[in-house]
């Protein structure tokens, strides 16, 4: 009696499955449920007779045969997909979804953009600038540029330039300042992140210079309200270097002083192992990292 042929969406369910060690991640990935990933795999498992992964209520894990077919299957699935694409006919275009921390996306991202479209015209740039947050990537976008403390376990990730804070406020606002050996002793709100509330703590200490004591705190969400209050004259922020030579160029804003706060973070292109091997993915990530980075990527050619 012939045997039923073993299903390749299982086989492909699987392999994204195993990459990431979750069936919630490979339903995003597949567009389906969890539970239809776990149906498929359990199918998948029956079909081979095979146990291919160890479940437990906080972990999945890969059998030893499971990473043994992971290995030898995961390429030929990856072969499967770039052949039959070369085969399709008027296909339309690729489309990219990029995550981009906002001021990121309006200072740097956006206007360097159509240098990218205009050699690829056949890839569609989609960039959601929801997510102001650092230290995460959506799964549901194929690439995202955001700041990280460290290169993030699990993920494919390419430091681009470190993240450094100047002192900066409107040219009214530095005509006001004022200063007595290494306290300020005019009128001096700080304009503050969410994000980084200690920021301004870390300044005066690495510094020396000291707040009046009676500052007022503006706390505000993104970078952009922040750059936008400084530019009004509402207080002094902290703002980064490298997204705000417009600003500066233009006269807008100008530095307050002249030492930056040196951060030990990062900003990082990243995605997951499996975008990397996508043609569009891998494109993009070779122009942020030409366009961008401070110092070229290991692996580049």
């Amino acid at each position: 009696m012939k045997k039923k042929p073993v299903s390749l969406r299982g086989l492909r369910t699987f392999c994204i499955a195993a990459r990431h060690e979750s069936f919630r991640d490979a339903a995003e990935r597949t567009f389906v449920t969890a539970s239809a990933v776990s149906h498929q795999i359990k199918n998948l498992e029956e079909e081979l007779g095979l146990q291919l992964f160890e479940r437990s209520a906080r972990q999945l894990k890969l059998t030893e045969v499971g990473s043994a077919l992971f290995d030898e299957v995961s390429p030929l699935i990856t072969e499967i997909e770039e052949t039959v694409a070369a085969y399709r006919v008027n296909a339309e275009k690729s489309i990219l979804n990029i995550s981009v921390q906002p001021f990121f996306a309006s200072e740097l991202f956006v206007p360097r953009l159509p240098e990218f479209s205009s050699a690829h015209a056949d890839t569609e740039i989609r960039i959601d600038t929801s997510d102001e947050s650092a230290e995460r990537h959506s799964g549901k976008s194929d690439a995202s540029i955001r700041i990280f403390s460290a290169p993030p376990a699990g993920l494919v990730a390419d430091r681009l330039f470190s993240l450094k804070l100047i002192p900066a406020g409107s040219p009214e606002f530095k005509k006001s300042l004022k200063i007595k050996g290494k306290t300020i002793t005019s009128e001096f709100p700080l304009i503050m992140h969410d994000g980084r509330s200690k920021a301004w703590k870390h300044w005066s200490k690495r510094t020396g210079i000291q707040f009046p004591k009676d500052s007022t705190n503006l706390r505000l969400a993104s970078m952009i309200a922040i750059v936008r209050a400084a530019e009004r004259g509402l207080g002094a922020a902290l703002v980064p270097m490298q997204l705000s030579d417009s600003w500066f160029a233009s006269g807008a804003l100008v530095p307050l002083f002249d030492a930056p706060l040196e951060t030990d973070d990062a900003y990082y292109f990243v995605c997951d192992h499996d975008s990397a091997d996508i043609e569009s993915v891998r494109l993009l990530r070779d122009w942020v990292n030409a366009t961008f980075a401070e110092s070229p990527r290991k692996d580049a050619a």
